[in-house]
């Protein structure tokens, strides 16, 4: 076993909130002004890392589809793939709250499936909310896991799962007409108990329009500075990733060079007998040493083949 168990903690960096993240200290963040941080995660040591850090919402996002299993978009990720991720995540974090993306296929069927799904994700996997994407369309929907305890993130834009239908990863809200149609989405997902909405990829001066006509909090990626929110992912946040990346995504980190620098370090180290070391080595007595290859020379000793008669 190479990870050994932790010693107990010493005391919270006082500098870092320890409120626990709910769906009505967020409220009061944006009454207050506040900014709000989110990212996404999808394992244990991600998650905790980003909640002692003091991110104030974690989305198990449906982007572990094409950021962590490989696939070419969101639309392949199963339920179970994500109720996977979700439950590393829970054990991961304390104090932010935790949203699961409901993947492409679990909503769109009926709202008996949607619950259902919804009500697993709480259940078994720890969430204390879900998002899904679509406004007008899924008032009902959102209206009904509200109704029954559910938090609901609401998500409008460019929504990854439609990619098909827009044909490609593009800026939604250009026209008039558009701008007013996102407009009139976020107030029916408000009005139907939503407690907060992701605008993706919109123009600013849209995102700043929306965000003053809501009492929830408004999540931005993409869509400018005006909103209460923010959200990355979290390859993209620490550059981890591969291919072209979007125009609003700042890197914090390089780790893709890191890492790979780290793995041909070590696979080196292997192939020229560096590693391990003595001092990464566990020894026993000289006397017991020696023992151990004196048996290795009777061993030799007695190697020849047996025949039995």
């Amino acid at each position: 076993m190479s990870h050994i168990p932790e010693q107990p903690e010493p005391a919270a960096n006082k500098s870092v909130a320890t409120e626990k993240v709910t769906v009505p200290l967020l409220q009061s963040y944006k009454q207050q002004g506040r900014k709000i941080v989110m990212l996404t995660a999808y394992d244990y040591p991600t998650a905790r890392l980003a909640d002692e850090a003091g991110v104030d919402m974690i989305l198990v996002g449906d982007s572990l589809a094409n950021t962590a299993l490989g696939y070419d978009s969101t639309l392949p990720v199963t339920f179970d793939e994500m109720m996977v991720a979700t439950r590393a995540v829970r054990r991961g974090v304390k104090r932010a709250m935790i949203v699961a993306d409901m993947p492409f296929g679990t909503y769109q069927a009926s709202n008996d499936e949607a619950m259902r799904t919804a009500l697993r994700f709480v259940k078994e996997g720890g969430a204390e909310a879900v998002k899904l994407e679509g406004g007008r369309q899924r008032i009902a929907l959102v209206r009904q896991m509200v109704e029954n305890g559910i938090p609901v993130m609401g998500h409008i834009g460019l929504t990854p799962q439609s990619v098909l239908q827009m044909g490609g990863y593009k800026l939604q809200g250009k026209t008039l007409t558009a701008a007013r149609g996102l407009i009139d989405d976020a107030l029916a997902l408000q009005s139907a108990g939503a407690f907060a909405i992701v605008l993706e990829v919109i123009p600013s001066a849209l995102a700043r329009s929306i965000t003053w006509r809501l009492t929830i909090p408004t999540i931005g990626i993409g869509a400018g500075n005006g909103t209460d929110a923010q959200v990355l992912v979290i390859s993209d946040l620490l550059g981890l990733t591969f291919g072209k990346s979007a125009k609003f995504v700042r890197r914090y980190a390089n780790l893709k060079t890191t890492i790979s620098d780290a793995i041909k370090q070590y696979a080196d180290d292997v192939r020229n007998s560096s590693y391990p070391s003595q001092q990464e080595s566990y020894d026993v007595p000289r006397e017991v040493a020696e023992t151990i290859e004196k048996m290795n020379d009777e061993d030799d000793e007695n190697s020849g083949y047996v025949i039995y008669a």
